[in-house]
């Protein structure tokens, strides 16, 4: 990991960019780039995307950084294109070739009967090249050795699956998945229930909860004007609950407040459209549960 800067010209920035990840680099690698695009050292990233793919990318600035446990819970929407008859150890384009299996010769309303089978909870079993953590180790890291290891299955959900095309080399489709869900896991397991192999040969991110691909700045073209504020970013994510100036001042010095008695169990406070705090509800009141003081100056 490259070292952070402490300071900088931008060290006063904070918000949430919402940047259009371009093919190649990894999230990182763009976390890099910003910053040394804005000079600050406090950038971090909400749900990571693999170097192929492409979108919706959430970075945060500054105090920014505060939301990223809330940011990163979002379901996330994507497109994608499953090409067919070839598997891959990493399960996407990137990969080595370690399969083949047959075309499909099934109609688009077949696949989606087939694809449909997986919405809902379910175990899906995480790519060996992927970011996840056993035993302190990313998998990435020992499929990169050589290592022999089976990679963890974990529930995931998935809200919602469309079949756009489909031809006998590839499927294209659309979904929605709530956090920790596998795109290039559901390709394979797709291929699989239509018995075949496949790998993800595109893969993009066109949604991030609130946050549309649409509202997306190329990241050549971040800079401070790309930030969006917290107030903003804390709203698109959860309710907001005004607060007068006593309890804004409370907050601020991590006392509880009074909470009505029907509401969310988080919220952002906000007082005069500044972003107080994150507050947890706890029976009657409100916790900090991350705190957002005044900015400097």
């Amino acid at each position: 990991m490259g070292r952070r800067r402490k300071g900088g010209r931008g060290a006063h920035l904070s918000g949430v960019v919402i940047v259009d990840k371009p093919q190649g680099p990894t999230s990182h690698d763009v976390v890099g780039r910003i910053r040394r695009a804005l000079d600050t050292g406090r950038v971090g990233h909400a749900g990571t995307l693999d170097p192929m793919a492409t979108g919706v990318l959430v970075i945060a600035v500054g105090e920014g950084t505060k939301l990223v446990p809330y940011l990163t819970a979002a379901d996330k929407a994507y497109r994608a294109t499953l090409s067919i008859g070839v598997a891959t150890d990493s399960l996407d384009a990137e990969g080595e070739r370690v399969g083949e299996g047959p075309l499909l010769a099934v109609d688009q309303a077949e696949v989606q009967r087939v694809a449909d089978g997986f919405l809902g909870p379910h175990l899906q079993r995480a790519p060996k090249v992927s970011a996840i953590k056993v035993d302190g180790e990313r998998l990435h890291a020992k499929a990169r050795r050589g290592d022999d290891f089976e990679a963890p299955e974990r529930e995931v959900t998935l809200h919602s699956v469309q079949i756009l095309e489909v031809a006998p080399d590839r499927v294209e489709l659309e979904l929605r998945a709530a956090k920790g869900f596998y795109v290039r896991s559901f390709g394979r397991d797709l291929a699989a229930a239509l018995g075949t192999v496949g790998h993800l040969s595109m893969l993009r991110r066109t949604a991030s909860g609130a946050f549309d691909v649409d509202r997306a700045v190329a990241l050549e073209d971040v800079g401070p004007d790309s930030l969006m504020g917290l107030t903003e970013a804390a709203g698109c994510v959860m309710d907001a609950v005004a607060v007068d100036e006593a309890q804004a001042l409370a907050l601020g010095q991590g006392k509880t407040i009074e909470a009505l008695e029907e509401g969310p169990a988080l919220a952002a406070l906000v007082h005069q459209d500044r972003l107080v705090a994150i507050g947890a509800r706890e029976g009657a009141q409100w916790r900090v549960a991350r705190g957002f003081p005044p900015a400097k100056g």
